[in-house]
């Protein structure tokens, strides 16, 4: 499934949400490593989970036919973006890869994620070994930085699922995150 986005300007945004904005710039401003910015950047973003306050009631509502991508933020210089993602029963991304470091945070509902990674198999050639199953509860973040990033999301509860995610990269230029998708390792059910 692909992620519909609501618009390609970011959108009003709250007063919670600036404030987000403000602590990861100043982490980003920072220009420490990407595995470093994520691991700080998921740090700021635990304060803020599940509070009502952070999203307009637009910036949650969900599409029946995929996911929902809500771009709040992308920094003018490119340097990064924070999006919230709705995601109806059921929905899930494809096995996919980023462009940048990533941070995601479940703000309400349950998300699970299977991890994969790319085994080398002879000269050139690699195969994707799912590696682990993680449920994400509210409250939960992760944060990483390519490579070692490829994963699969679904929203694993009955209800709606919304997750905070912050890009090292300008999502209203790209359109997304995702770097690569991946097809289904043989034999698996996506």
């Amino acid at each position: 499934m692909t992620a519909t986005t609501t618009a390609r300007t970011a959108a009003r945004i709250t007063p919670l949400a600036e404030a987000l904005v403000a602590r990861t710039r100043a982490v980003v401003s920072r220009g420490l490593t990407p595995a470093v910015t994520a691991e700080l950047v998921a740090e700021q973003l635990r304060g803020f989970l599940g509070d009502p306050e952070l999203l307009t009631p637009d910036q949650q509502l969900g599409d029946p036919d995929c996911y929902r991508q809500h771009v709040l933020h992308a920094e003018a210089d490119g340097s990064f973006s924070v999006v919230a993602l709705v995601w109806l029963p059921g929905q899930q991304t494809a096995i996919h890869d980023h462009v940048s470091w990533c941070v995601a945070g479940v703000h309400q509902g349950q998300e699970s994620e299977r991890r994969y990674q790319l085994v080398p198999e002879g000269i050139g050639a690699a195969r994707l070994v799912a590696t682990e199953d993680v449920v994400n509860p509210l409250g939960s973040v992760a944060g990483f930085a390519p490579p070692g990033d490829i994963h699969l999301v679904r929203n694993s509860c009955s209800g709606t699922a919304i997750s905070i995610h912050l890009y090292g990269a300008d999502v209203l230029r790209l359109g997304s995150s995702v770097r690569r998708v991946y097809a289904c390792p043989e034999g698996e059910q996506a």
